[in-house]
This record gives C-alpha cells, sequence and structure tokens, in this order.
C-alpha cells in the first residue's frame, strides 16, 4: 500500500494526488500537519529514498524562511534534521509519498511514472 503524506491546501498535493488517482494508484492519504511522520520514520524514508536530507525539508515554506533554515542548515548534523523534520510536517517536502523501498519527496511527473507506475 502507498503512503501519501499530503497537506490539503497544497496545489503540488493536489496534482500529485490527481496523478495518482488517474494511474488507479491505491493510496493512504495522511495530512502531513495533523500526522506528521516520526523522527524514526523520516529516518527510514530517508535511508531509503537516496536523496540528500536536505530534499526532504520545504524550502519554499514560510516556516523553513521563519527559521532561517536556508543557512543553517548546513552546520546542523543528520539527528538535529531529522528532530526538526519530525517536530513539524511543515518542514517537510510534500507530498511525501512512501510504499516499502520507494520514496519521493514532492511531485514531479517524470519521477511518479518511475517510482509508482
Amino acid at each position: 500500500m502507498v503512503t501519501f503524506y499530503s497537506y490539503p491546501k497544497c496545489s503540488t498535493c493536489r496534482k500529485a494526488k490527481k496523478w495518482l488517482d488517474n494511474h488507479e494508484v491505491a493510496y493512504e492519504e495522511i495530512h502531513i500537519v495533523d500526522s506528521p511522520p516520526s523522527k524514526e520514520e523520516i529516518r527510514a524514508f530517508y535511508q531509503k529514498s537516496g536523496l540528500d536530507l536536505k530534499k526532504f525539508f520545504n524550502t519554499s515554506g514560510m516556516k523553513y524562511r521563519e527559521l532561517g533554515l536556508k543557512d543553517r542548515l548546513k552546520d546542523m548534523g543528520e539527528e538535529e534534521q531529522l528532530e526538526l523534520l519530525a517536530s513539524d510536517g511543515k518542514l517537510i517536502k510534500r507530498p511525501l509519498v512512501v510504499s516499502g523501498d520507494q520514496v519521493t519527496a514532492g511531485f514531479k511527473e517524470e519521477t511518479f511514472s518511475q517510482a509508482w507506475k
């Protein structure tokens, strides 16, 4: 089963959801702000994804800018970054889509085509 972490007001999440629906991909949707993944879940997603941990941050979000993370992240260790991500769902790049060893952060049609078909 595919787990789809999203934020209902996010236009990118809506595009990704439409893509999943159009391609008949079954998923469980989880509100990323109300029920963010735990630090250990994020760690597992990060390790499975092959992506840089910084790719899991919602760099266009207000919270990211408020906390000045653009400049601060480079000096943070992995544990601190994981704790920060787990502390606030709005800091996590969305949608975050997970199934088994497959993980995508954000929505790009070409990436979804490779990962979720």
